[in-house]
């Protein structure tokens, strides 16, 4: 049987985990600190579980230069929580801006019944939730924010599949996106782990204005985390499920512009929802209770969030210039991958369009000869046997797909690279 050194993982995730945070999580599993009792024994509310989600967050927003005007909150329910979560907090968001605007222009006292007329009248005109769909995950995110508003308040801004013979693989032109003029959000996914498509940059039709207003951005990362600079202030919210580049599976960490928290903004009642007709979110998704308790409404994994915090620890100290260092090895990483394959064009296809191509989820076929699904089971056979393995594309899409998420070593990048280059040349 292999060994832990013997194996190279570029599964899609949950993703590997530096050996060293591993072995240091379950000590502290038995015997946290000295303390008799491992850490996922100790109580949520003491102290100890407080000063390793502020250590954590702190770290995090060292890694991201996330600007004071932010926070960040540790949930519950993954990603795919997060396309229902978003769509609540940021319509209730919406719904409250509307709401000061019809007091602040009608003139003398406003009624109970005046107030929600209006109300009722501005969503039912007015309110529109913006989709960016360039993957399945940006397609699931679409497809929740229908299931729970209804599909007269979804706009499907752009959809590359319209443009692309069905499928995905490319981003759409920004000058034929059919944004709405005041969305309660813009959602984007900056990595489609599926169908390994990455947004180059910040989208230039979604940057704020000289007065530092535009478009209510808000953009999944779970794939692509930590592996760039991110803009982060042109963001009204960035989330991402741990379990790619930052731990383990359990936690969904966002970060929220605090101008969408109390007291700047609240959400609105429940009853006032019911009277507009827009559904109520589950307590637990809703920022404003999250952000209030310091991410401990309910029981959080402390654990979770430890090796998270350690992980975060040692991007530190191997990088002191923070993500900026590890953006240079992740393209590193990719760019060995593609240059590769690229070299072999009759061997292997890339599936995604060159100029929308991930850095962290390489997807390509085997196109040697006329049997392709036996090429591909010949390629993943023998570069397992190479104790380099999770390269089984999406079972939606099919291939090879190699995830380079943080962890997974230069070195490790370079075996595969090489065994790519070999593959090819063994069937010519």
């Amino acid at each position: 049987m292999p060994s832990r050194s013997d194996i190279t993982y570029f599964g899609a995730g949950p993703a590997l985990l530096p050996s060293e945070i591993l072995e240091d999580a379950a000590k502290a599993l038995l015997n946290y600190h000295d303390t008799g009792l491992g850490i996922a024994e100790h109580s949520h509310r003491s102290q100890l579980a407080a000063d390793i989600i502020n250590q954590a967050k702190a770290d995090l927003a060292s890694c991201l230069d996330i600007p004071p005007d932010y926070d960040v909150l540790f949930m519950h329910g993954g990603g795919t929580g997060q396309f229902s979560s978003t769509a609540y907090n940021f319509v209730g968001a919406w719904v409250a801006r509307k709401r000061q605007d019809i007091i602040r222009d009608i003139e003398g006292d406003v009624t109970d019944s005046q107030l929600i007329q209006q109300l009722k009248e501005a969503v039912q005109k007015d309110l529109k939730i913006d989709y960016l769909i360039t993957g399945s995950w940006s397609q699931k995110a679409a497809a929740e924010g229908e299931r729970l508003f209804g599909s007269e308040y979804i706009n499907i801004a752009a959809d590359s599949r319209e443009t692309n013979g069905g499928t995905f693989g490319t981003i759409p032109d920004e000058s034929t996106w059919k944004l709405s003029k005041d969305a309660a959000m813009v959602y984007f996914c900056s990595n489609e782990t599926v169908d390994g498509v990455e947004f180059p940059e910040f989208p230039r039709s979604l940057l704020p204005g000289p007065d530092g207003k535009g478009p209510i951005v808000v953009a999944d990362m779970s794939s692509n985390i930590l592996t760039r600079e991110i803009p982060v202030k042109n963001f009204s919210a960035i989330f991402f499920g741990a379990q790619k580049n930052l731990g383990p599976t359990g936690v969904t960490v966002v970060v929220l512009k605090k101008s969408f928290l109390p007291p700047l903004i609240a959400q609105p009642s429940s009853n006032l929802l019911r009277q507009l007709g827009l559904p109520i979110p589950p307590i637990i998704f809703q920022y404003e209770t999250i952000a209030k308790n310091n991410s401990l409404y309910n029981t959080l994994s402390i654990f979770d969030v430890y090796v998270m915090g350690q992980v975060l620890k040692k991007m530190l100290q191997t990088y002191p210039d923070k993500v900026r260092g590890q953006q240079a090895v992740s393209n590193r990483k990719s760019q060995l991958l593609y240059d590769a394959i690229e070299a072999f064009p009759e061997i292997y296809q890339i599936i995604p369009n060159k100029a929308a191509r991930s850095r962290v989820n390489i997807c390509f076929r085997v196109i040697r000869g006329d049997d392709r699904d036996g090429a591909e089971r010949a390629f993943l056979e023998q570069s397992s046997a190479q104790g380099l393995t999770g390269l089984k594309g999406h079972r939606s899409l099919g291939g090879i797909r190699a995830s380079l998420y943080n962890s997974v070593p230069l070195e490790g990048a370079e075996k595969l690279a090489k065994f790519i280059r070999a593959f090819a040349m063994s069937s010519e």
